[in-house]
């Protein structure tokens, strides 16, 4: 144990004296005694380093790894070849060591690739400014509507029953405390959601994803014209970028912010994270933009240099100026993300995109054909929902004792509608082969017969 506590008994009486207590115990005196435990914690005690890794081991031994599986899991969360590249570089020690740039002029490295980032999102969504990254995509997305209510000054958001329940209630927590009047549409497995419907004079934005969370695409232009008519913003969110290379992006259909999710681009879903916040607007709104922005400029002998432009935290200006309070930024994934994207350039993205919609195009096609399976989703880029003739859980967990990962299902999100117990979500990337989808179908014919 000395090798990670260090202080030997003599240490810890001379550091006890030092502060004028008898005792450890002495130290929380001011806590109330009814809130002290009066015997241990139900935990194991102490044992060998040798010990705690065989515990861990058999701890990971017991989840079904999509990386050793038939996996078809999305939802948010998606599985790309990463090419070791990526790896390879982020894990020198001048990228992994380096964190906030406290004295952002000095790292001039670090400023330069976070300006290649928000470049290369800026391109990606159709957009004029990007920011150097946010924690994630459901914290992006309720920054993007605390945004949009300083922008419209006003209150009332509107979330599609199409946005990833995750992000609706990250949305809904941030908001609740800030006064929001927020009203969430229903989810719903068909083509009824019609934000358009709700807007009104206090409108602040409707939040609508694409690819939604049941993977259907649609063409958001009726809907930013008829969220600008009324005075609002359209808030559109992405959680899964690789679509940018093929789809519209939200800025030609008149998106005016983008929040995303950066994780599928360099980053593994790891069981989930660490993730990436994207966020891109217009840029008539950039100084209402949460997070920082990193410019380029030119020092004093004329040469190029990078500078942090506008850094809107609460750590940087006064608290009431703040627009965030997100306290730093993704910057190793950010590099991750930008890697990926620059070892693939604009056509390898494209071809990736083009890839992987082709691979759910023909695992929607096997699908059909299987007795007990509806294909509910007819305009898709990588991922689906179907309804099954048995509860998706039931099926799911039959399929993980075969070794394959078939997806999500529904029910994990929307445990109290019973609506959702047959839907099942089903990704396809360029990592599943065609035996990965004769399995699947397969296994799902067996599992409903």
């Amino acid at each position: 144990m000395s090798r990670y506590l260090p202080l030997t008994g003599d240490d810890r009486r001379s550091m006890l004296a030092a502060i004028g207590v008898e005792s450890v115990d002495a130290l929380c005196r001011d806590v109330p005694d009814s809130v002290l435990l009066k015997e241990p914690v139900d935990l194991p005690f102490g044992r060998s380093e040798m010990a705690v890794e065989a515990a861990f081991v058999d701890f990971a031994n017991r989840s079904l790894s999509p990386g050793c599986a038939s996996s078809f899991l999305g939802a948010g969360s998606y599985r790309h070849h990463i090419p070791a590249t990526v790896d390879h570089l982020i894990q020198r020690s001048e990228f992994l060591t380096s964190y906030t740039p406290y004295q952002p002029e000095i790292s001039q490295g670090t400023l330069q690739y976070l300006f290649e980032f928000q470049t290369q999102v800026a391109l990606l969504t159709g957009m004029e400014v990007a920011n150097a990254s946010m924690y994630d995509g459901a914290t992006a997305t309720a920054e993007a509507v605390m945004m949009a209510a300083r922008v419209t000054r006003r209150r009332r958001m509107v979330l599609s029953g199409g946005l990833h329940p995750h992000y609706r209630e990250v949305t809904a927590t941030s908001g609740r405390y800030l006064g929001f009047d927020i009203q969430m549409m229903a989810p719903s497995g068909t083509d009824a959601d019609d934000p358009a419907a709700l807007l009104d004079k206090d409108t602040a934005c409707v939040v609508v994803q694409n690819p939604d969370v049941f993977g259907r695409v649609r063409d958001l232009s009726p809907l930013a014209d008829a969220c600008h008519d009324a005075g609002a913003l359209l808030i559109v969110v992405v959680t899964e970028p690789v679509s940018l290379g093929l789809l519209t992006p939200p800025g030609d259909m008149g998106a005016d912010i983008v929040a995303g999710e950066g994780q599928p681009l360099g980053n593994a879903a790891s069981f989930g994270g660490p993730t990436l916040g994207l966020f891109a607007t217009r840029e008539r709104f950039v100084r209402q933009m949460p997070g920082r922005i990193v410019g380029e400029t030119i020092d004093a002998n004329g040469r190029r240099g990078y500078v942090l432009t506008l850094s809107t935290r609460e750590q940087h200006i006064r608290r009431e100026k703040a627009t965030s309070n997100i306290c730093t930024n993704s910057g190793l994934c950010a590099l991750a993300f930008s890697i990926h994207v620059t070892l693939l350039g604009e056509r390898g993205l494209a071809r990736l995109a083009a890839g992987n919609h082709a691979a759910a195009v023909r695992l929607a096609d096997q699908l059909a054909a299987v007795p007990g399976v509806e294909v509910l989703t007819d305009t898709f880029f990588n991922e689906l929902t179907v309804s099954l003739s048995r509860p998706a859980k039931e099926v799911v967990d039959a399929l993980a004792d075969r070794g394959i990962l078939a997806g999500v299902p529904m029910s994990r999100f929307y445990p109290d509608d019973p609506g959702m117990a047959p839907l099942l979500l089903i990704a396809a990337t360029e990592l599943n082969t065609a035996e990965d989808m004769d399995r699947l179908a397969e296994g799902l014919g067996e599992a409903l017969a």
